[in-house]
Order: structure tokens, then sequence, then C-alpha cells
């Protein structure tokens, strides 16, 4: 599934059609160069599924995970300065795939469950093209967002 999100608006109003469909043990991977909107749409996805679109969401580059109280909770990990994927176990990453949905920024980082799902941001002219791969039935719970 793609979708072509063509500004920082469009990003933001994905991110909100997403958020919702999101369940218990979801892991979302944000993959992309630099710049391609990852943070954007981890802030846009965060205010959603909290309901609150004024919340300071500070990027966790250096406490490496952020959580949100909700139901269920959210984990915002980003592992651009991990040194060793062994770390996230510190950082109670299989608590957070048990218990809550995690968002992953730099995914290629650490070492992801197989079931995880992969959000590509890719630039394509002015805008970004962002593709989900994952299980079948995960993207087919997920397909409406991509309308």
């Amino acid at each position: 599934m793609d979708r072509f999100l063509p500004d920082e608006a469009a990003t933001i109003a994905f991110a909100e059609k997403l958020a919702p469909l999101l369940t218990t043990g979801d892991c979302l991977a944000l993959s992309g160069d630099l710049g391609m909107g990852k943070s954007t749409f981890a802030r846009a996805l965060i205010r959603a599924r909290l309901g609150e679109p004024s919340l300071d969401v500070p990027s966790p580059t250096f406490t490496l995970v952020q959580l949100y109280d909700g139901a269920p909770p959210l984990y915002h990990f980003d592992l651009y300065r991990l040194s060793d994927p062994d770390e996230l176990i510190e950082l109670g990453f299989d608590e957070a795939l048990d218990e809550g949905i995690s968002l992953i920024e730099w995914p290629e980082r650490g070492e992801l469950p197989d079931d995880a799902l992969t959000l590509s941001f890719e630039e394509e002219g002015a805008g970004r093209r962002v593709r989900l791969a994952g299980p079948d039935l995960r993207l087919e719970a997920l397909a409406s967002a991509f309308s």
C-alpha cells in the first residue's frame, strides 16, 4: 500500500487517519532519510492518538524512548543513537511490544519483530511517497488510511 503526501499538512492528516487504526502490539517502524517527514508524522500520530492537538511532543533522540499514557500506552522510540541492538531490552522494548503501540524512528539500528509494520518515506517530486509493508491481516485493517 502506498500514498503520496504532497506537503506537511498531508503528512499530518495521514497520521491522524492512521492513528486510531493502530492497536495493542502494533510496532510501526518509520524508515527513510533525514528530512523525509518521519518526525512530523510521529508527532501528529501521537497527538491524534492522545486527542491532544497542541501536545508538546519532544523527539526522543537523546532519551531514546518517550512513553505516552493512553489506552493502550504509546512508546515512541528513536534508535538513531542506539549503539547496540541489545540496548532495546534495557529500554523496555519487549514490554512496549506486549502492552502498547510502538512507534520507531531509525528502525534499521535495532532488531524489530518479524510482524513489525514498516512505513517507508521516500522523496517524490516536491512531496513524499509513503509505503506500508507488514503482515497481510494488519495491512487489511489499516487499508482505509490509504484511501
